[in-house]
């Protein structure tokens, strides 16, 4: 096993807005945890039809949501606000302490959680950390800040080798 496994998402998906989420109820999933930025908007967007229309679609399947943010409050209350969400805010992902919080605020556990977001060092490596399963996603946007975009090549030799493990499972 490789040292790099330890980044390794549970599974990657082209898009949130094309998951099967009604499958994940159905395997037990209960509670959702979603990053924001360039997973459920471009990178600074304030809320969009789209992702308000998926939170709604997601409380009929009944599942409970927490957003789970790097950003400030300013940033993230509006958001979740608008898709009717908890959240927390300044998570200081990749730890693990605040995917803990959010599944108390939303009364699951890691075994019925669900992460989703688009960044492997911060979003996926701290579900791991949790215990949470892990879905990453293609981020929305190619604009991003500095750091991301350097935190994006290295991603690129996580996955390269991510893709290599798969082909030999």
């Amino acid at each position: 096993m490789s040292i790099l496994s330890r980044f390794y998402p549970d599974e990657c998906r082209e898009s949130v807005y094309t998951m099967d989420f009604e499958g994940y109820y159905h395997e037990g999933y209960k509670g959702i945890l979603f990053d924001i930025d360039n997973t459920l908007v471009p990178h600074g967007a304030p809320s969009q039809k789209k992702a308000e229309q998926l939170f709604e679609k997601l409380r009929k399947i009944g599942f409970d949501t927490c957003l789970i943010s790097n950003n400030k409050e300013p940033r993230v209350k509006p958001f979740a606000d608008a898709v009717k969400s908890k959240y927390i805010f300044n998570a200081h992902k990749p730890s693990a302490k605040n995917y803990i919080k959010a599944m108390k605020i939303m009364g699951t556990t890691a075994e019925n959680t669900l992460f989703v977001g688009d960044q492997i060092f911060t979003d996926v490596y701290g579900a791991k950390k949790a215990g949470i399963h892990s879905v990453l996603v293609k981020p929305i946007h190619p604009k991003e800040e500095i750091q991301i975009v350097l935190k994006r090549k290295l991603e690129k030799i996580v996955l390269t080798s991510y893709n290599r493990h798969l082909n030999k499972v």
